[in-house]
């Protein structure tokens, strides 16, 4: 029989970002199995409901709006019939808190943020340094530390996340925790028609160019991207597919008038979220910005190389898997590498802006992965 506190079912409110979405998956996973037989369900934005598509971690995706005067009290109405009995809020805001109590849901755990305290039965601080501004903590921690508030054990030990350089940090999940994302059939069928129209065949070897990103001072400049793919063309014999939502049409079509081979673009293809997952798993690598596509390479176990500029990379530090030979799977390049530890690179946007990223830098970084992955 469950413990009184044993929820019975559980709604997660899913953050908004896909990134932020994959780097939940340890912690609902852990859910998963430590609670096995209990209804799960997840409220989440449009797009990533197809980012979840294939996965075992719920029950039942809630799709809402969460923009409109009513979109509070619609996702609320959204939720209620299924009576759940406790709520999980990953997100920070005070609106996912009241549309949490506006379903009735009689427990509501979440961090005491965004003057919602009131609205939770169980609030929960939020780790901060002794001057009271926000510690320096991965997010997968962060929500690792919602779940064991739930599940009745020890808290993150926030000590931990002490900076020793400027690029990561500590985990507190254990080491055998990773990401997750599954794929259904109609992301691979999607996928399959999108490579087809790029005319590419089974046996070819590809890789995937991420250009984008929610913030434009996240972006490496086009040019180098479209340096990038000749390099992979020429050095490699590989193909380069170039990523992006469709408002970043232009940008991939940027790096294709610029390339002197012949990218292809994956918007212009129509393709998907739900398909571009099994398009990264099929990859040789993926060179991408700080940036969502990130996330699910390193949850597919797609070899990585990963551009920041004005956002420190140790808020997402993330697990990934290790390559046959042992070694890290992600390459991390930072605009500036002599940042002291103690400094961030959101604080100093002109001094870790993107652009100072060489090409060189980036080139040499894919060569040594690609090699690796070869040898």
């Amino acid at each position: 029989m469950p413990s009184p506190d044993r929820p019975l079912r559980l709604l997660i409110v899913l953050p908004s970002w896909v990134g932020d979405v994959v780097m939940a998956t340890p912690t609902i996973r852990r859910i998963r199995d430590a609670m096995p037989g209990i209804f799960i369900g997840a409220l989440c934005r449009p797009g990533n409901d197809q980012l979840l598509s294939g996965s075992t971690l719920f029950d039942e995706l809630h799709v809402f709006q969460p923009h409109g005067v009513m979109a509070t009290k619609k996702a609320a109405n959204k939720v209620r019939p299924r009576q759940y009995d406790t709520a999980l809020l990953l997100t920070n805001s005070f609106s996912t808190a009241l549309i949490a109590r506006l379903a009735f849901i009689p427990r509501r755990i979440g961090y005491n943020r965004d003057t919602r305290g009131m609205l939770l039965t169980d609030p929960i601080t939020p780790p901060r340094n002794p001057d009271k501004s926000w510690k320096l903590t991965p997010i997968v921690d962060y929500y690792w530390n919602l779940t064991s508030h739930l599940l009745g054990d020890d808290p993150v030990d926030w000590s931990i996340h002490t900076p020793t350089n400027c690029t990561d940090l500590p985990l507190a999940i254990p080491r055998c925790v990773f990401m997750e994302l599954g794929t259904s059939d109609q992301d691979r069928a999607k996928a399959q028609q999108v490579l087809q129209a790029a005319s590419i065949n089974p046996t070819e070897r590809y890789a995937v160019l991420n250009p984008g990103g929610n913030n434009p001072a996240k972006r490496w400049p086009t040019d180098r991207f479209a340096a990038l793919a000749d390099h992979l063309a020429t050095n490699h014999n590989l193909l380069t597919l170039i990523n992006g939502s469709p408002a970043e049409s232009d940008l991939c079509d940027q790096i294709i008038a610029q390339a002197q081979c012949t990218p292809i673009s994956l918007p212009a293809l129509g393709n998907t979220l739900g398909a571009l997952k099994p398009i990264i798993d099929g990859a040789a690598i993926m060179i991408t910005n700080d940036t969502g596509p990130r996330h699910i390479a390193a949850a597919l176990s797609t070899p990585l190389v990963t551009l920041f500029g004005p956002t420190d990379p140790r808020w997402t530090t993330i697990p990934t898997t290790p390559l046959p030979d042992g070694s890290p799977s992600e390459s991390i390049i930072v605009a500036d590498p002599t940042l002291p530890a103690s400094e961030s690179a959101n604080d100093h946007p002109q001094r870790c802006a993107i652009e100072h990223i060489e090409t060189a830098r980036v080139l040499e970084a894919v060569d040594a992965m690609l090699a690796r992955i070869s040898a």
